[in-house]
């Protein structure tokens, strides 16, 4: 079997792809500091307006996930946030729970939003975090569906309060399609 080139913490598990499925498997990575140190990797090289806006991952547990983007970068003419700014958070939140989620597991696949709607309730007027806490049965399955067919699909609910209230609800389905060796 060739082997497959990956970031040293990544090593591939060339036994447990053979063994499981025809899908990419990674070495499962339970060192959060290096796995937010890779995304952030990944954002700034993949999507580089998450550097523009700002974004940081605030913290992670492994199921609740938290994003803190700065007002300035994101304003908008009413000197509050712009929508914009808020749902490409919360896109960006929900599809980085899926991408953790998925490294942590030691799986690979391309992570897309499928669809997702959002509510704004209340301005936002200063910096904010986007939370999203998954579900871990649903996540679970979805991993299981991923491993055996090569695709998924995760519905995640991301949240943005500010001043003690709710001020976006956002909901998303992402479809995750494994990565073939």
């Amino acid at each position: 079997m060739r082997p497959i080139i990956a970031p040293a913490f990544y090593r591939v598990a060339a036994e447990a792809r053979s063994a499981f499925s025809p899908h990419a498997i990674l070495q499962p990575m339970i060192d959060r500091s290096a796995l937010c140190d890779e995304l952030t990797a990944t954002w700034h090289r993949e999507i580089p307006i998450v550097a523009a806006m700002g974004a940081t991952v605030e913290s992670y547990d492994g199921r609740s996930l938290a994003v803190r983007t700065p007002m300035e970068p994101n304003r908008n003419v009413h000197g509050t946030t712009f929508a914009g700014s808020l749902y490409s958070v919360c896109v960006l939140t929900g599809w980085v729970a899926v991408w953790l989620a998925l490294r942590e597991h030691g799986l690979d696949g391309t992570i897309y939003a499928a669809e997702s709607a959002v509510q704004y309730r209340k301005a936002v007027a200063g910096d904010f975090v986007c939370r999203c806490t998954t579900d871990a049965e649903a996540l679970d399955a979805g991993l299981v569906q991923l491993k055996e067919s090569g695709r998924a699909s995760f519905d995640l609910a991301c949240t943005i309060d500010h001043g003690g209230k709710r001020a976006v609800a956002f909901t998303g389905r992402y479809v995750v399609h494994a990565k073939r060796p």
